[in-house]
């Protein structure tokens, strides 16, 4: 029997961050690679990414990284992961080429080129397993599910779906290709369920979005237009173009790396222009010399993430684009549910600003994955025998799970996993088995290394409660403060507002201190402040409800020691010696300034 079994790393009770890996016997292959954006708590995170720890332990086992396309929550985690762990990668030629623009922008793996290129007539013979591939619809071209093929039967990855008659030729589905895999037994499907639980309303077509947002440029008429759009979201960046091609407009592109991605689209014949590109493109120089009438700015933002673009423009800090009351802003991308409160925030300072604004969501369910009714589609293709809904949060996950259960799949065949659940085939099924730990890595800036929970924490602390320092200074031989403490704080209180708190904080830091220093037998920094931060932390809680950052700041003097200075012969040591170490012939001479009366030495020891 073939030892199987499948662990999420990410992708699972969460929206993003897409990452399985399938062990079979000795080989464990990766499917997807992404990352997902940080929730509005997580302050000051750039991204999140899965937790490599397993995969390091078990990398001389790794086959293989199929990618099944290419936005950011398939391929975003490529450029930390291949800078641990070297191995080969598999994608579309589309997917391949966005993977390289990631990688390119890290120094480390900048010369990796391990790449295949494979499309749904690829078969791969890994030995044990075999790798096939199969086409599916989503808002970027070549969009690929992935099938591992074992003598049991198939383990099938939907990677991200729906159904769509009407789209164009690189994004259509081969439901011939969906019908051969369903021909073989399906032994887990794992789906992706991100679209599966709003029915409220049907879900548009691509060719009702590609009305509606030429039916908004018209409507915008003599306005300059800002698009706010994924750059990896091909079909949204097409149509875009064809809009402003119909207006008779000029498009410019900003955002990082979205020059390179419609580049690479364009190379690859992948976006079709409507008119030749120098009189379809202009660039940022040009901005400012064009009439709003016949200017479309299509902003992609960081990283992929648009809104947190139109929000630096709101609030005037955008070195490209002020908005005005002349601006049409239309927002095209669907936020998660985690920054949704952040999108109307920011929709309401553009709406200050004068601009209109207009939201695709508001109007049409705009969506590139598959609805209930979809996913009960594909499993009636493949018919799998047991069901792991992917790709979602957990109450979408729950959705996923009751429109399988009405196409006939039974309640324990449906496994709602985890991020670590072993997932492991018995013979007859799979069932979770056990479990690994599995955090997630918080990127902050450049650095490869997590942030950490303590920092976002701290963070979270200051933004909400402000910090509260007190500084004193101690004479640690005698045992006693030698100065008033001086404090100060930010974000919490208003020092001149608040003279009876801060004049008891400071009598709380001398008892503690005080304390500290006449019972302890062996001197403790840490232990010192620690006392300090603790007795404050109480005290400022019961005065004000609230919790800031305690940050004791102690320094140290010994009044009885007379330091050294510049020039002077140490009263220790080699007398012969002046200050270059050399010896000296004769008498020394008193230097300059002996007399001089002289400040107590301080060393500090802080936070």
């Amino acid at each position: 029997m073939t030892d199987l079994n499948i662990l999420p790393l990410g992708g699972v009770r969460e929206n993003g961050k897409n990452m399985y890996a399938v062990s079979v016997n000795d080989e464990i292959f990766i499917l997807d690679a992404g990352l997902k954006y940080p929730d509005t708590e997580q302050l000051g995170i750039d991204v999140v990414i899965p937790d490599f720890e397993y995969l390091l332990k078990n990398q001389d086992k790794i086959a293989g990284i199929f990618l099944s396309h290419g936005h950011s929550d398939a391929i975003g985690a490529l450029p930390y992961l291949l800078q641990q762990i070297q191995a080969p990668i598999f994608g579309s030629k589309l997917t391949i080429e966005l993977a390289k623009i990631a990688i390119n922008d890290e120094k480390a793996i900048k010369d990796f080129d391990d790449f295949h290129v494979v499309n749904e007539k690829t078969e791969i013979d890994f030995g044990d397993v075999k790798v096939s591939f199969f086409n599916t619809t989503h808002t970027i071209p070549e969009a690929l599910g992935i099938v591992l093929t074992v003598d049991e039967g198939q383990i099938v990855y939907s990677g991200h779906f729906k159904f769509d008659q009407t789209v164009e030729a690189a994004y259509q589905t081969n439901y011939q290709r969906l019908a051969e895999i369903g021909q073989k037994p399906v032994l887990a499907l794992l789906a992706d369920a991100a679209g599966t639980e709003e029915n409220i309303k049907p879900q548009a077509s691509e060719r009702q979005i590609h009305s509606y947002i030429q039916e908004a440029f018209e409507e915008a008429k003599g306005k300059r237009i800002i698009v706010a759009a994924v750059a990896s979201n091909i079909q949204r960046v097409q149509q875009v173009i064809d809009a402003t091609a119909k207006t008779k407009r000029r498009l410019v592109i900003t955002g990082h790396d979205a020059d390179k991605i419609v580049k690479t689209a364009l190379d690859l014949e992948l976006i079709n222009l409507p008119m030749p590109k120098d009189e379809l493109f202009a660039s940022v120089k040009e901005l400012d010399d064009m009439p709003d009438s016949q200017t479309v700015v299509l902003e992609t933002g960081k990283l992929g993430e648009p809104v947190k673009a139109l929000h630096k423009m709101a609030k005037g800090e955008d070195p490209v684009v002020n908005i005005g009351s002349n601006d049409f802003v239309f927002i095209t991308t669907n936020p998660s549910f985690a920054v949704e409160s952040y999108v109307a925030q920011t929709r309401n300072m553009l709406f200050k600003k004068g601009a209109n604004v207009k939201q695709i969501s508001t109007d049409l369910r705009s969506s590139g994955h598959g609805s209930s009714s979809d996913l009960q589609l594909l499993m009636n293709f493949f018919k799998p025998e047991v069901l792991l809904p992917v790709s979602a949060e957990f109450r979408v996950m729950v959705s996923a799970k009751q429109a399988a259960e009405e196409v006939g799949l039974a309640e324990d065949k449906i496994i709602m996993a985890k991020r670590g659940d072993i997932i492991s085939y018995d013979g007859q099924t799979f069932e979770k088995t056990d479990a690994v730990q599995v955090a997630e890595t918080m990127i902050d800036g450049d650095s490869l290394k997590d942030i950490g929970n303590v920092v976002l924490r701290d963070r979270r602390i200051l933004s909400e409660d402000g910090v509260f320092v007190t500084v004193v200074t101690i004479d640690r031989k005698k045992r006693k403060v030698v100065s008033k403490p001086k404090m100060t704080s930010r974000g919490f209180v208003y020092v001149k507002a608040n003279r009876d708190l801060m004049k008891e904080a400071g009598k709380l830091t001398i008892e503690s201190i005080e304390d500290y220093l006449k019972n302890a037998k062996a001197f403790d920094w840490n232990e010192l402040k620690n006392g300090v931060r603790e007795k404050l932390s109480r005290f400022l809680f019961n005065e004000t409800r609230r919790r800031p950052m305690v940050m004791p700041v102690v320094m140290e003097v010994n009044q009885n020691r007379r330091p050294h200075h510049k020039g002077e012969p140490e009263k220790k040591g080699n007398k012969n010696h002046n200050k270059k170490g050399q010896k000296q012939q004769g008498k020394n001479k008193k230097p300059k300034g002996q007399n001089k009366k002289q400040e107590p030495a301080k060393k500090q020891s802080a936070e």
